[in-house]
């Protein structure tokens, strides 16, 4: 897996402070795309036991509230198996740390993987250009949905905020 940057303290992607892991491989080529530099599976930098150890250093800190897994597509065939590894293990070892993650992909074919039962929100959906809204709360087009993960599952509810 090849991933681009790893920002901390963000406060945009996500409740609360966070840090991301941006990761490189997406196959959806959304149109006026805000990264599409990540596009590319193997371009950026390898991720390596010192970009883990940076990752597991800021979640760590009492102010961080959790890890939002964007890019690229953390659901690209080239990051699902690491990207799905490392939230099982963030789950394990900061079970209070929120695990967001934002995908191309929709919750229909989401809620079928591993890596649902240790995350917290899903920001699914392609971008749609056309349905841009900057006042939109943690998403860029009004198709996409932040799904609370875990009361979907229980079938409680699906959208957590959608405005």
């Amino acid at each position: 897996m090849y991933y681009h940057n790893i920002t901390k303290d963000d406060m945009l992607n996500g409740d609360g402070l966070r840090v991301v892991l941006w990761v490189s491989g997406c196959s959806h080529g959304c149109k006026n795309c805000q990264n599409p530099v990540t596009w590319d599976p193997e371009g950026g930098i390898e991720f390596d036991e010192a970009a883990r150890t940076e990752l597991f250093e800021q979640l760590e800190k009492d102010y961080t509230n959790g890890i939002t897994f964007s890019g690229g597509d953390p659901l690209h065939p080239a990051n699902i198996d690491k990207v799905t590894a490392l939230a099982k293990e963030i789950r394990t070892r900061f079970p209070d740390k929120t695990q967001w993650l934002y995908t191309g992909s929709e919750w229909a074919e989401v809620k079928k993987l591993e890596i649902v039962n240790y995350l917290d929100v899903v920001v699914d959906g392609e971008y749609i250009d056309a349905e841009r809204d900057p006042k939109l709360h943690w998403k860029g087009s009004a198709n996409q949905n932040v799904i609370d993960v875990q009361d979907s599952l229980r079938m409680k509810k699906t959208v957590l905020h959608d405005s």
